[in-house]
């Protein structure tokens, strides 16, 4: 069997060497260069399975090299050597295209888990979507494959990903796709509610305990890190965290280690951090409610996942699925849905995303007939009367602003209404702006979650 070949850049031998000798005892044979002009020339010529690159080289800096590397070699994963505690460094080698990084002095445990991940990184044939040990992603709308085209490239790197979206949208989903699609895929997925735990365990259930260090330690338990080691720390809420957590968190991360609860020593961690709010993070950061520097570790890439209302149309395809996962949990026939039932769940805006149409088909299921789903079983109301029809005159002492204000209104429903809440498209029907619409939205106090980008 071939050996695999990784690529070392550094301007200093004796780091080389080291880095050499390192991966030879991992069976992993090594080409140097001292320079980016010995590195573009060797990337040129070679089949490499890995580089590992100092960040500072005498003719130019590593980000040029992951740069030219994401361009010319996209399949290559590679590694950057940064200077201890230069986070800023690192995470601008993660967003450039950086597969991960180590810092100096260089870990050899550390270095050896990086390899051997990369390593399988290199060599993983590429999975389909739904055949990878996750809950598929479903949709065939414009917005779901390119939420699946995104996590494919996320799943390539270690960098922390950040996942955006309102209650209800699938983050945790997201985070699962990106485990299976990556090299970690074998490791565990661990998933915690940052805000389910309570504050004075924190610690504890993040980074675990020692036998005795405090009443009820009746024995070592391991923490979530440690439960992650080798896969995926997904942090969903990490918006509701404390401050003081926030702190030990940070430190972590940046370390790759932990403290547990009355440990005399840190223990050496694998894991890669994906975490998710439906919070406005940066928000947070100005109100002084979120620290600054974690922010910046955990929001290297980001990942939004789009309300149900932008891809409505995706709205059958996920009923289907649905109702299919309940017959089997119940063991019963799937039910069907009738056409009006289905009618008004097109129309419904779903301010609480596929969680809520789950929700309320697990409702339906239960209370219809025959299996056969008819309107009233879905407990949601029907969808309004035409809003279009100007309201009467104003009555005395009303005034015409409201007026006024209620005829945009009805005609701002309308719009929303005729396009299933695709602002976007009903911007387009009123004749007016996004931005316009948007603004109104909020000054009627419509605007219901976070504005859509207008993908057109």
């Amino acid at each position: 069997m071939t050996r695999p070949l990784a690529l070392i850049v550094d301007d200093e031998p004796d780091i080389r060497e080291l880095l050499a000798l390192t991966l030879a005892r991992m069976d992993v044979d090594t080409e140097q260069a001292g320079n980016l002009a010995e590195a573009y020339a060797r990337l040129a010529k070679g089949n490499y399975q890995l580089c590992l690159a100092d960040m500072r080289l005498p003719d130019g800096d590593g980000i040029e090299l992951v740069r030219h590397i994401s361009e010319k070699h996209p399949q290559l994963p590679v590694a950057m050597i940064t200077a201890h505690g230069n986070m800023e460094t690192a995470i601008e080698a993660l967003k450039a295209g950086a597969f991960d990084f180590v810092s100096k002095p260089v870990d050899l445990p550390m270095l050896r888990s990086l390899v051997q991940t990369a390593l399988r990184l290199s060599t993983q044939p590429d999975q389909p979507a739904s055949d990878n040990g996750a809950p598929p992603l479903l949709g065939r709308s414009a917005e779901i494959e390119a939420i699946r085209q995104t996590i494919a490239k996320l799943a390539r790197s270690q960098a922390p990903v950040f996942i955006t979206g309102e209650s209800g949208t699938g983050k945790e989903l997201g985070a699962r796709q990106i485990h299976a699609q990556g090299p970690r895929a074998d490791g565990p997925f661990v998933a915690v509610n940052c805000g389910a735990i309570p504050q004075e365990l924190m610690e504890s259930e993040f980074f675990g305990h020692v036998k005795g260090s405090f009443t009820g330690a009746i024995k070592d338990k391991e923490g979530l890190f440690q439960a992650a080691n080798g896969g995926t720390l997904f942090l969903d809420e990490v918006a509701d965290l404390p401050l003081p957590m926030q702190v030990k968190l940070l430190r972590a991360i940046q370390e790759k280690a932990v403290r547990p609860v009355g440990a005399a020593g840190e223990q050496p961690v694998d894991v890669r951090i994906i975490s998710a709010s439906h919070k406005d993070l940066a928000a947070l950061v100005q109100a002084g409610e979120f620290r600054q520097d974690l922010y910046y570790r955990i929001h290297v890439i980001e990942l939004h996942m789009p309300s149900l209302r932008e891809h409505a149309e995706d709205i059958p395809v996920l009923i289907d699925h649905i109702l299919a996962r309940i017959a089997a949990s119940n063991g019963q026939a799937k039910a069907r849905i009738a056409p009006e039932a289905l009618k008004r769940l097109l129309r419904h805006p779903f301010t609480g995303n596929v969680r809520e149409l789950e929700n309320i088909l697990e409702r339906a299921t239960a209370l219809c007939d025959e299996q056969l789903i008819q309107p009233d079983d879905l407990g949601i109301v029907a969808e309004p009367a035409a809003v279009t029809d100007t309201p009467a005159a104003p009555e005395q002492g009303e005034g015409l602003e409201a007026y006024l204000t209620e005829v945009e209104r009805r005609a701002i429903l309308q719009a929303l209404d005729d396009t299933r809440w695709n602002r976007t498209a009903a911007a387009r029907q009123l004749g007016i702006s996004f931005r316009a619409l948007r603004y109104r939205l909020e000054k009627l106090g419509l605007d219901a979650g976070e504005p859509e980008q207008d993908a057109e």
